[in-house]
């Protein structure tokens, strides 16, 4: 068990597989990999035993259970959501001997409740949800019960803070999503032949990729200058996509890419294009390309607005013609003036900063959990 002494070890708990592309998974391998910088010893636990992929971290990665796609949120949502499982991460997180448990999402299902409710070591609980979802519609008193496991809250924006304190009673920190800044100009420009617009993201409704199919194509049908419409990701979403971009060979489908091949992408794109309709806590992707240098232009809802401060172009989410008229004023702003404020900008949600604060919830759980005894 934990005592007050210094944090060496810590187990940060995703309750959704990193074999899929989410905006927790990244934060999760983006902390470890800042934490081991610092001298930490970091565990993983995630679902998918399945999952034999190498992940860009020095962590101990630990993948538990079968893995179902479920839908919450308007998304679908990679969890393990046996009992078996959860009891196994818990054997697996004590073997560990953590001096704090960092639970993102923690009542998400279901590889971390046993861990969460044994309480058994310092937790530390990160919300990253708004809006409604599987945690929000279980039991109020239940969730109350589980808020207790909880030595320390934090939440990724005032959405998710809201959310949090209406399903449970807590009262989250709210501190951001952060990420790694100065990889994202690891790789030089690589300026294109034709103006490249880049969307990334699962490809499901919720993501709004078909607003930007349809802008380009009627950007493509009328204007004298064409658009190309680079698409990253996947999802269940993707044939129905498919078949509305039609026969225009300007959009192109490139699947899950690497973090790698994404990074580089953000390095051609001359804008990229966040036009998710609903149920963003926070828009981290705006930063990332910000921090690549490129121009933002992003649906006008309360997570990206939080986000973006006056970095981006905002859009009426779901109407086409508006986002035409966003992208054909970001291309007209790319001053360097511009892609440089934008880029100090994104600096303030440095993984650095992010984790500065972290360390310091650790030890605020620590002290708290060894004052109960």
């Amino acid at each position: 068990m934990s005592t007050g002494r210094e944090i060496r070890r810590v187990t940060l708990v995703s309750p959704y597989a990193l074999s899929a592309f989410g905006g927790v998974q990244e934060q999760v391998l983006s902390m470890s990999r800042e934490l081991i910088r610092r001298g930490h010893e970091v565990q993983i636990i995630a679902p998918d035993a399945r999952d034999h992929a190498r992940h860009d971290t020095g962590a101990h990665v630990e993948r538990i259970g079968r893995r179902f796609d479920v839908r919450a949120n308007g998304s679908r949502a990679p969890l393990a959501l046996s009992a078996r499982s959860s009891r196994a991460a818990y054997a697996r997180i004590r073997s560990f001997a953590p001096d704090v448990v960092h639970f993102h999402e923690p009542f998400a299902p279901r590889v971390g409740w046993r861990t969460l409710r044994a309480h058994t070591f310092a937790s530390v609980g990160t919300f990253h949800r708004s809006g409604e979802g599987p945690a929000v519609s279980l039991s109020s008193p239940l969730l109350h019960r589980w808020a207790e496991r909880l030595d320390v809250s934090a939440a990724v924006s005032r959405a998710a803070a809201t959310t949090a304190h209406e399903s449970c009673g807590l009262e989250p920190r709210v501190l951001f999503n952060g990420f790694e800044t100065d990889r994202f100009v690891a790789f030089p420009r690589e300026p294109q032949s034709v103006t490249t617009l880049v969307v990334v993201g699962r490809l499901e409704p919720r993501k709004g990729v078909a607003t930007a199919i349809h802008a380009v194509r009627d950007h493509n049908a009328t204007a004298p200058s064409a658009w190309r419409l680079v698409v990253i990701g996947d999802g269940g979403q993707r044939e129905e996509l498919v078949r509305l971009a039609g026969d225009d060979p300007r959009i192109e489908f490139l699947g899950s890419l690497s973090d790698e091949q994404k990074r580089r992408w953000y390095r051609r794109a001359d804008v990229l294009i966040a036009p998710a309709t609903q149920g963003e806590s926070f828009g981290l992707i705006l930063l990332e390309a910000m921090a690549s240098e490129t121009r933002v232009v992003a649906s006008d809802i309360a997570g990206y607005r939080e986000a973006a401060d006056s970095h981006a172009v905002l859009f009426r989410a779901g109407d086409g013609g508006d986002l035409q008229r966003a992208i054909e004023r970001a291309l007209d702003s790319r001053d360097d003036s511009t892609l440089s404020l934008a880029r100090e900008y994104a600096e303030h949600w440095s993984m650095r900063r992010l984790v500065d604060e972290y360390v310091t919830l650790y030890h605020d759980a620590n002290e708290h959990f060894v004052s109960l005894g």
